[in-house]
């Protein structure tokens, strides 16, 4: 116990955060202690970008780590959180290269050593700042194990990886159509592209045939790829083109001659059951091409301009083209019709460009045999669980349909491809160390592929790559697979899928045994966060105002697995008033203790019914916050810890100890201090992964052992503290105390001014209880008379309440005058009827309750419903006062 601390008034949490972060560094509090006696528990932290700073969404996906890390830990785990940090390719460069734009320079005037040097510079200043968020934050991982997606031991791995597949032909090269960024440049996966909804048009034309028999119609919603069409295709059991199949049209505009083919691939109830058939530019035409070996024109250059085969547009944005073109095709007569069309377009997550697709030279993943082996994980006993289990059907339905994946990045940031090329033979060399000569000619003339390779192939490794591997290291071999990953859905494709394929395919186990799927952070509208809309939240400015306790209880009590937070200033608020209602308490515990030791703490006997009640009451909650806890119910776990340490310790246990701690038996105060000290300790205990700084600070305060509540053991539930007739006795009461404190409200009563009660028990076994509770009864409700009897009667002129087992009356002669209160409430039920009237009469027009929006007719059954609720306890009341 820190003898020479003072609880203060008020809980300042700056005066106490970074100075206990501190001194948990010092002590190395977060290291695992590799005794290999005890189970391990393992997380690796999902690593930011070092695009920037921490957002709300990172302070959620973190903070509940960090709960389970840290309950853990106490429970006697050798635990681990490693931390890191992503170098995330296209989101930096676009970082660094607005930064140079605004400097009036380009990356290609820098030079890639140079840039790369300016992108090394933008990762060491924001992962310090990444790192000073992790602390104000409280997370408690080992950063003497932290790792970076650049790091030698990564791109190593990064490095076996790709030849180990390469070797085995699953890493190949080849031209298909992939999605590409004009403004980055770069291709993208699938999962990298946003679909949304945008108002467009559908733009038909008529293609003539060259023997000038007729013409065939076609529709597309992007006209400037006509330029690059190399056939129009019909099905082939569509009779309405069964003469054309094999015949030649004239592509317009370009006037290049492409043949009608008949392909099954083609919907004939579809439009015209024609389709224009542009390889280079749709992923289902280039399919198409394959099959009918039409050629692939490129129409387009890498930043979305027109390139040379598009004629006399070259040159043009590939909007503007649209344009010029829809205008030229319409005065020639090509046009028929542009219908407005609503269709879901491709953006790039990064850059909000509309993707192309685009026909490229591109390395690529095959994914069927990889995927082949989590689906059969999934089938087995042993598979990764997922909660909510409804991600692990999306996540199976996804990888059952899996295509190959685009890993080529056309950046300078990031691991670079490590192939070389030979000028001299047109070879390839891969191998795990860089070459100085081509391995089939010997040639020293080589030069290594400019592309990087897609950041989530280095993500994909972070499981196992983080533990040493590909090398044989102890923490490999301790702490992989980890115990659970706890990310958001948003990445459950980009991310969680490729850990399992890679990890099952290089290390023969499942990266991790439970996926915890939470949802986004939206603001108190429902809309998600983002600094477009500026609705974002800084987690910083929470913590500079409430501190950081307060924002990690609203976090990880604020939603359910699987569903989105809304973040609410009101609830970080209510956490602060928990977190002060604590403090509070422990400072009242602190006052009554004087020289208490832990050693004097005795619960062997002298228990009053009260202390038995709370020992009791706190066995259940123990058993219920472990129980959700490790069913990663984090909401739950927060509601019981709440309603116990609100309700139960403070508002009425403290309330009832008061009457030993302030009595003349020093054994029953000796008793009452040994159960407040050993309920604070296990409440500061069950608190602590969620709001840790808060009860590291009183726990050192507090009569306890061992060097930090960081280490302290878990709560576990002793049967020997449990008194089931002790609850039953206590739980009458306060149903007693709470009705007598609304008859004194209803009747405007002050709590101060002593009445007389009568309480009617309806069977011995309550009378007992009441009886035996007696004392509480007379303090609580401030009693001038008090009467215990299952023969009492009735008095006149009484308000009464119906509590389990007993009736309740509190005679009201002399305590108001009751004609008075009689006007009152005739006044107040008058008023009620009016307004039960009023809203019923609104009900029953069909007008109203068919045009207005639903949630105004609901709002007003709402107040039928709270009205005739008010009426029947008025009436009540006033038939009580008028018997």
């Amino acid at each position: 116990m820190d003898n020479e601390l003072q609880m203060s008034t008020k809980y300042d949490p700056k005066s106490v955060e970074q100075k206990r972060y501190q001194f948990w560094l010092e002590h190395e509090l977060f290291r695992p202690s590799g005794d290999k006696d005890r189970p391990t528990y393992s997380i690796v932290l999902p690593p930011p970008n070092v695009t920037g700073m921490l957002h709300m969404g990172h302070a959620l996906d973190f903070t509940l780590q960090d709960v389970l890390i840290r309950m853990k830990r106490m429970q006697g785990y050798d635990t681990l959180w490693l931390p890191g940090m992503d170098h995330a390719g296209i989101a930096t460069q676009a970082k660094v290269e607005a930064k140079l734009r605004e400097e009036g320079i380009s990356r290609h005037d820098l030079g890639r050593e140079a840039f790369l040097e300016k992108s090394w510079e933008w990762k060491d200043h924001y992962s310090k700042t990444i790192r000073e968020q992790w602390s104000k934050m409280g997370f408690s991982m080992d950063y003497s194990r932290e790792r970076f997606t650049l790091d030698e031991g990564l791109s190593q791995a990064v490095r076996k990886v790709f030849v180990d597949l390469f070797n085995k032909e699953l890493i190949y090269r080849g031209k298909r159509i992939i999605n590409w960024d004009p403004a980055q440049r770069t291709a993208l996966s699938d999962v990298e592209v946003i679909h949304k909804e945008i108002k467009g048009a559908l733009y038909h034309m008529r293609y003539q045939l060259k023997d000038g028999s007729g013409y065939i119609q076609v529709a597309t919603t992007r006209p400037e790829t006509m330029l690059g069409d190399t056939a129009v295709a019909v099905h082939p059991a569509d009779e309405r083109y069964q003469d054309m199949i094999g015949k030649m049209l004239i592509l317009p505009i370009i006037g290049r001659e492409i043949p009608i083919i008949a392909d099954e691939y083609v919907d004939q109830e579809f439009g015209t059951g024609a389709v224009k058939i542009t390889p280079a530019h749709d992923p289902n035409d280039f399919e198409m091409g394959l099959r009918h070996n039409l050629p692939q024109i490129v129409v387009m250059d890498e930043t979305g301009a027109m390139n040379e085969n598009a004629g006399k547009y070259q040159g043009m944005d590939r909007f503007a083209c649209r344009k010029q073109l829809t205008k030229d095709l319409q005065e020639s007569g090509v046009m028929v019709e542009i219908e407005e069309h609503i269709h879901s377009v491709g953006h790039s997550e990064r850059s909000d460009a509309i993707v192309e697709p685009y026909l490229s030279t591109q390395w690529f993943v095959k994914m069927k045999p990889l995927a082949q082996q989590a689906i059969q994980l999934q089938k087995s006993e042993d598979k990764v669980t997922f909660v909510p289990e409804r991600f692990e059907h999306q996540y199976v339905r996804w990888i059952e349909n899996i295509h190959d994946w685009c890993i080529s990045r056309q950046l300078w940031w990031g691991h670079r491809i490590p192939v070389w090329y030979c000028d001299s033979c047109g070879g390839m060399t891969v191998t795990y160390e860089d070459p100085t000569y081509c391995q089939s000619c010997k040639c020293t003339d080589i030069r290594q592929d400019d592309d990087v390779l897609d950041t989530w192939f280095s993500s994909a490794l972070w499981p196992f790559s983080t533990m040493g591997w590909p090398e044989k290291t102890d923490d490999a071999d301790r702490y992989f697979p980890n115990s659970v990953l706890v990310t958001g859905h948003d990445i459950l494709y980009l991310w969680v899928s490729r850990m399992i394929f890679t990890a099952l395919e290089f290390t023969g186990q499942k990266p991790f045994q439970d996926v915890l799927i939470h949802g986004l952070v939206r603001d108190a509208n429902g809309v998600k966060m983002s600094k477009s809309l500026g609705n974002g939240v800084d987690p910083l400015e929470v913590i500079e105002q409430y501190g950081a306790d307060a924002m990690r209880f609203m976090v990880s009590t604020g939603s359910t697995p699987g569903q989105d937070l809304r973040f609410r200033i009101e609830r970080v608020e209510q956490a602060r008033n928990f977190i002060n209602k604590i403090w509070n308490a422990s400072r009242f515990v602190l006052m009554n203790l004087g020289d208490f030791k832990v050693e004097d703490i005795d619960l062997s006997g002298n228990l009053g019914t009260a202390d038995k009640w709370i020992l009791t009451r706190l066995q259940e909650t123990i058993g219920q916050v472990t129980d959700y806890l490790e069913s990663y119910q984090l909401n739950e776990a927060g509601r019981a810890l709440y309603e116990f340490v609100w309700d139960d310790f403070c508002d009425w246990y403290i309330e009832l100890a008061k009457l030993h701690l302030y009595g003349d038996d020093e054994l029953v105060k000796k008793t009452a201090q040994s159960v407040l000290c050993h309920v604070l300790d296990q409440i500061l205990r069950l608190m602590h992964p969620m709001i840790p700084f808060v009860t590291e600070e009183i726990w050192q305060q507090i009569p306890h052992e061992g060097q930090s509540i960081v280490t302290a053991k878990w709560p576990e539930e002793q049967a020997e503290l449990q008194f089931s007739e002790a609850k039953e006795e206590i739980a009458l009461l306060i149903e007693v105390i709470r009705n007598v404190r609304n008859i004194r409200a209803e009747a405007n009563v002050a709590l101060s001014k002593m009445i007389e009660l009568i309480i009617r028990p309806s069977d011995e076994t309550t009378e007992k209880l009441l009886l035996q509770g007696e004392a509480f009864i007379r303090h609580f409700c401030k009693t001038e008379e008090l009467t215990i009897s299952m023969t009492a009667g009735t008095p006149e002129k009484t308000m009464s309440a119906v509590v389990t087992g007993a009736e309740i009356f509190i005679p009201l002669a002399g305590l108001i005058d009751i004609d008075q209160e009689i006007d009152r409430l005739k006044k107040e039920l008058t008023t009620l009827n009016s307004e039960v009237d009023r809203v019923r009469k609104k009900l029953s027009n069909q007008g109203f309750v068919s045009k207005a929006p639903d949630h105004v007719v609901e709002e007003e059954k709402r107040k039928e419903k709270d009205y005739l609720e008010k009426r029947e306890k008025v009436q009540v009341r006033l038939n009580e006062l008028q018997q």
